[in-house]
């Protein structure tokens, strides 16, 4: 009875850990200054797969600052300057790519960093269409680019996937991957 109980407990504590981490939204420069100092590692976990997306979504529109955060197929890495850089497991199922589009002016990139990569078109509107190998819909919507000027999306991963950008009559398509040894930056997509 009295491991049933101990066992009950942890089950207990375990949930409310997970709810408050999942539920909390917010993340400040503090937060991963703190786990920077202590050195962590956090690897992603169901309940924690929107804090990690809300989390790169707010170093891509500058609501949160870092020294610099880069996205690999695989993780998050975020340095604050401190002696140890902060690492976040990506999801299992979801592929992270940031695109570019551009008119006139580019820069060669294969890992996007949401603190240094600047795009030619920020605040703009596109028009997105994704496709998988079989021409089945993945993606249908208008997006804004950020104040970097990178449209951040999030893919299925282990695919091939055909991308269609539009804006102010313009166009531009290309193939992408989305495997682990994949980029996860695009910016070549000059729209024309």
């Amino acid at each position: 009875m009295r491991k049933q109980i101990v066992a009950g407990t942890c089950a207990v504590v375990a949930a409310i850990g997970i709810f408050i981490y999942a539920g909390s939204g917010e993340r400040n420069t503090a937060d991963v200054e703190e786990a920077q100092a202590q050195g962590s590692s956090q690897p992603v976990s169901q309940a924690a797969t929107q804090d990690i997306k809300q989390m790169v979504s707010d170093y891509s529109s500058r609501a949160l600052t870092s020294q610099s955060a880069s996205i690999t197929s695989t993780q998050l890495i975020v340095d604050s300057g401190g002696p140890n850089e902060v690492t976040y497991a990506l999801p299992e199922n979801d592929f992270f790519l940031s695109v570019a589009p551009y008119v006139q002016k580019t820069h060669p990139c294969a890992t996007h960093s949401l603190t240094g990569c600047q795009g030619e078109m920020a605040g703009q509107d596109f028009d997105i269409y994704i496709e998988d190998a079989e021409g089945k819909e993945v993606m249908k919507q208008t997006v804004k680019s950020q104040p970097n000027g990178f449209i951040d999306l999030w893919l299925p991963r282990d695919q091939k996937l055909q991308i269609t950008v539009t804006h102010d009559g313009k166009q531009a398509k290309t193939e992408v991957s989305t495997f682990k040894s994949d980029d996860t930056c695009l910016t070549t997509m000059q729209l024309s």
